[in-house]
């Protein structure tokens, strides 16, 4: 591999030689697609928060390899297409989230001062809405998430237009009712209902062995 040991980022660069020659010479490698991959990337990022859960080091660093595969290999399909028909490498990838890495932190890169974190967050929404020129503060939501980080998202997102959810007697309102209540208390619902499973999990497991 070409890359020297002593840049951080190197190995990066040993990651897009070999997937290079996979997309080459391997024909399983060779055949796949956007869409084919897709699949895998779910797969990948959940097998990822397991191991966030797990509080494993070595599984974590083992799957945040995993799921940079998947990054790597959607560049290098995409790199096949021509540029003019959306074609684009992993430079491009690289490139696009390092200016907007930059241009939504001023108070790190062009000597804006701020207070706080919650400074900080309002300088990044507002920032992030001017590039995408979005109509609505809940444009940018993956309605694909699940139901309970989608609704998480959706009663921030709320609240910034002044909308309070209903928290009437239906079971979805109820449930709904807990979303706000998590976010309330600074907790993230969708892994605070993960916690609680895996506890149960544990429980079950034990009570199989006794």
């Amino acid at each position: 591999m070409h890359a020297s040991y002593d840049v951080p980022g190197a190995r990066l660069l040993d990651l897009v030689t070999v997937m290079d020659q996979l997309r080459l010479h391997c024909p399983w490698d060779r055949e796949q697609t956007h869409r084919s991959l897709a699949s895998y990337l779910v797969e990948e990022t959940y097998e990822t928060l397991e191991a966030i859960e797990s509080g494993d080091p070595v599984h974590l660093r083992e799957e945040l390899g995993d799921l940079l595969l998947q990054v790597v290999f959607h560049a290098r399909v995409a790199a096949e297409a021509d540029p003019l028909e959306g074609g684009f490498d992993i430079d491009a990838v690289a490139g696009g989230i390092v200016d907007k890495l930059v241009h939504r932190h001023p108070h790190v890169f062009a000597g804006l001062d701020v207070a706080d974190v919650a400074e900080v967050e309002a300088n990044w929404e507002t920032l992030k809405h001017a590039e995408k020129g979005r109509d609505s503060v809940l444009e940018g939501v993956p309605l694909a998430l699940p139901a309970l980080a989608l609704a998480d998202k959706v009663v921030g997102r709320a609240g910034r237009v002044g909308v309070t959810p209903a928290l009437g007697g239906s079971l979805g309102e109820r449930l709904l009712a807990l979303v706000v209540e998590a976010r309330a208390a600074g907790a993230d619902p969708e892994q605070e209902l993960r916690d609680a499973v895996r506890r149960l999990a544990d429980a079950v497991r034990a009570a199989e062995t006794r």
